[in-house]
Formats: C-alpha cells, structure tokens, sequence
C-alpha cells in the first residue's frame, strides 16, 4: 500500500488538497493518504520531508499558493529551493504544484487553473508511484498542468 505525503497551506486561496485526495483515490483507493496543512509556503519543505521521514511516505505532493508581490515571490524561490533540498535528502519525490496569484486576473481563471493543476498533478503522483518510466511516453509533448497544453514543436 502506498503512502502519499499531501501539504498544503491555510495561505492558498482555493482547497487543491481536496482535489488532489479525490484524484489519487480514483486510481489507488487503498492509498494511505497523509495531508499535513502548515500557514505558508516557506513552511512546505519541512513538512514533506517530517511526511517522507516521520511517516514513511513513498511520495510527496506540495500545494502552494504564491502572492502577486515581489516578497512572495521570493518567498516562493525560498520554498522551491527547500523542496528540491528536501529531494535530495530523502531520495524521494516531492512534486511542487504552485498557483501565482497575477496567472489570472479573474478569480474564477485562477480557481480553474488551481483545480486543474492539482487534479494533473495528482496524476503525476499516480504515473511516478508505478516507475521511473511510467511518464516516458509524455516526453516532449509541451504538457501543462492548469493552462492548455502547448504541445511538441515536432512528433
């Protein structure tokens, strides 16, 4: 049985924990999902690494909610950068699913384009529990996660 690592953060605008647990319910419904909710997203790698260490999670899924301002943004490249830390140090994955709030002006773009990238990350998770070679077929093909894709510039 897997065990899967969810963070999120009480600064997200839009509850994509919800989502990502019904779509990995769908394809592994004996799953033992993990969810570990902190106030903001430089307080993210800490957590997926306590899930990875402290309950034995085979992977990690992160949902941050980044500001429009310069601090957040910072902010953000702080999280990211103790994510991949955390990576390293675990050997595991943590897969860092983040909405900008300036991606969309209209507050129901954004909520669509948090949904969607939680839902197709949450696939994600789901393709890298099976193997390393589980997403090999996607190479290359301009996939997006909240926005269209773009696709290949040549198949």
């Amino acid at each position: 049985m897997y065990r899967i690592g969810v963070v999120d953060t009480t600064f997200a605008r839009v509850d994509m924990a919800k989502y990502v647990i019904e779509t990995i319910k769908q394809y592994l419904p004996n799953a033992k999902i993990i969810r570990y909710t902190v106030p903001g997203i430089k307080d993210i790698p800490v957590a997926a690494k306590k899930l990875i260490d402290e309950e034995g999670c085979d992977i990690v899924i992160t949902l941050g909610w980044v500001g429009a301002s310069p601090i957040d943004k910072y902010s953000y490249l702080a999280a990211s950068i103790g994510i991949i830390m955390a990576q390293l140090l675990t050997n595991k994955h943590i897969i860092d699913v983040t909405v900008h709030e300036d991606e969309a002006e209209d507050e129901e773009k954004l909520y669509q384009i948090a949904v969607d990238r939680a839902k197709k990350h949450a696939l994600n998770v789901v393709a890298l529990l099976k193997g390393k070679e589980a997403l090999s077929r996607k190479a290359g093909m301009g996939i997006r996660q909240g926005i269209p894709d773009v696709g290949p510039i040549k198949t």
